[in-house]
């Protein structure tokens, strides 16, 4: 590139034909490189103080170069500015204000001024490379592409895409495969970003989206949207679940994805190095999608807590182990197709549970509504779990029941009534006593309960409330899966991670409308506050104008 200041015009515009054609870049691109190249050669004879310019004709290879220079009544700066009788030499009727053009000979570049002059070009064309690569690939991220393995550099795969370079790293490969230099791999464009050194392609070939854009290339159903697959979760090189809806009655979704003699699976697991893929028929109806994705275990019985967001799954004894599989990793699998967290337990423990609710329930009626065991036992049989049930239930139903009458049922919702009062001053009396001031009670929503348990989370004033936010304050405690360190042992859970705490509130279900209306209700004596200050500002205000 050295000749390429010094070369006829000829010479110029094949060296810009050139580099254009061999980086892929536009050649008005490398015109404007030499042009500044050129600008800045010309500087360093001329004077850096000076304002260049430089023209090359992209058709002809004509150079032009010239000095601007501003008209002024009087010069401060003699390398930009020119007076009137100077101004007038150069291009007759100039006017102060006027910038015009100062023609410069060509210059005739030495050996240091050409490597300069060469280093700006390289500059400027890998700039132009860089930004192409990133237009090319930064609407791409959802596609699989192929590359060849460049080198590993510690754990990270560095792929050759052709004109740009992508990495899968190391957390993005699939377990235990060997990455081989000079081997063609496939992975998911996850991630383009703009970068100093050029476009960073992220790649990963562990991601769901990867296994998911697999089974439409080898699935022409779900390529042309006749098959869809509506979630999918992997355990990278060991095993997957997809799970499948057709929109075509006539069209087994299942059958389609394994197709004749499970070719088209197995093409999908070979990829993937051997991990094993459930093909899971998908169903709106939660229950059913959670028994279809436990498969191959057979489920007796799904209860749902849509509050909580969590499913008890009952299963045989002997299916146990199945349900769970090999380090939970079918619960786990099945929890992460079906976006529920799922409690496995045997019919032994759903019935231990059962009769522990029951007569915690029914221990809990007989004391509170101070009835014999019988009745309570009822009201527990007939669904009731809450002294609110009772309460507030609708007369009728409550006298519905078989063996009780309207006096009963009257009855009844009065003792319930006289208890959740009983309840709210015992919690009033433990909410005074940690110091929650009455204002606090006077926002909607808080029950005394819940402020006995803001009290012991040290939040005792109005201010220490509107400093949370709703999150802080309403949300859901996550608790781990339940798992087993062997299929005959006790159900355990995994420690509490810190990001699961929850919030404050997080066990009374309040919805986020109803905090938002809490924070909000707490902060409204901080505008009440601000309201006296601005009238006292408008009332200086009048007071000064009058003066």
């Amino acid at each position: 590139m050295a000749s390429a200041i010094s070369a006829n015009k000829a010479e110029l515009l094949a060296i810009a034909n050139a580099v254009a054609s061999e980086k892929m870049i536009d050649k008005a691109i490398v015109i404007e490189a030499m042009e500044e190249a050129i600008q800045k050669s010309a500087r360093n004879r001329y004077g850096a103080e000076n304002d260049i310019r430089a023209k090359l004709d992209s058709l002809t290879g004509d150079l032009t170069l010239w000095r601007v220079v501003e008209v002024v009544e009087e010069v401060e700066d003699y390398f930009k500015q020119v007076d009137l009788k100077q101004a007038e030499k150069l291009q007759p009727g100039s006017k102060v204000g006027d910038f015009i053009v100062d023609p410069l000979p060509p210059v005739d570049l030495g050996r240091i001024d050409a490597q300069s002059a060469k280093q700006v070009i390289f500059q400027k064309v890998r700039d132009a490379e860089r930004e192409r690569q990133f237009e090319e690939f930064k609407d791409r991220a959802g596609e699989i592409i192929t590359g060849v393995i460049k080198s590993v550099e510690f754990g990270h795969v560095i792929v050759n895409l052709g004109r740009a370079e992508g990495v899968i790293r190391r957390d993005q490969q699939i377990p235990r495969e060997a990455a081989r230099v000079g081997e063609r791999v496939r992975a998911l464009i996850t991630k383009v970003e703009r970068n100093n050194r050029g476009p960073q392609i992220f790649l990963s070939r562990a991601h769901p989206e990867f296994m998911k854009k697999l089974f439409a290339q080898e699935v022409p159903e779900i390529y042309d949207g006749i098959i869809e697959i509506k979630a999918a979760a992997r355990d990278p090189g060991s095993r997957a679940k997809i799970g499948v809806i057709s929109h075509d009655s006539s069209i087994d979704p299942v059958g389609a994805c394994v197709g004749m003699k499970g070719s088209r699976v197995q093409a999908v697991v070979q990829e993937l190095q051997g991990e094993k893929i459930d093909i899971i028929p998908w169903s709106e109806d939660t229950a059913t999608f959670v028994v279809n994705a436990l498969q191959p275990a057979t489920v007796s019985r799904v209860v749902l807590d849509e509050e909580d967001g969590r499913i008890e799954v009952v299963v045989p004894d002997e299916q146990l182990s199945l349900a769970i599989g090999r380090r939970g990793q079918n619960v786990r699998l099945a929890s992460q197709l079906t976006g529920h967290q799922i409690d496995i337990m045997t019919e032994e423990e759903a019935s231990e549970k059962r009769s522990k609710e029951f007569a915690e329930r029914s221990k809990m009626f007989e004391e509170e509504l101070d009835v014999d065991e019988t009745l309570s036992q009822l009201l527990v049989a007939e669904g009731f779990a809450e002294l609110e049930e009772v309460a507030y239930v609708d007369l009728a139903e409550l006298a519905s029941i078989e063996g009780f009458d309207e006096e009963l049922a009257e009855e009844l919702q009065s003792r319930a009534l006289e208890a959740l009062e009983r309840q709210e001053e015992a919690h009033r009396a433990v909410r005074r006593e940690l110091g929650v001031e009455d204002a606090l009670a006077e926002i909607p929503h808080l029950t005394e309960a819940m402020l006995v348990t803001l009290g012991k989370a040290g939040i005792k004033t109005l201010d220490d409330l509107a400093d949370l936010a709703t999150d802080e304050l309403i949300a859901k405690k996550r608790e781990a899966p339940r798992r087993r360190n062997n299929a005959d042992g006790p159900p355990q859970r995994r420690p509490q991670r810190e990001g699961d705490k929850g919030g404050v509130l997080g066990e009374y279900g309040l919805s986020e409308e109803q905090g938002n209306e809490i924070i909000m209700a707490a902060r409204a004596h901080w505008f009440d506050d601000e309201e006296p200050a601005a009238a006292e500002t408008r009332e200086a205000a009048d007071a000064d104008s009058t003066q």
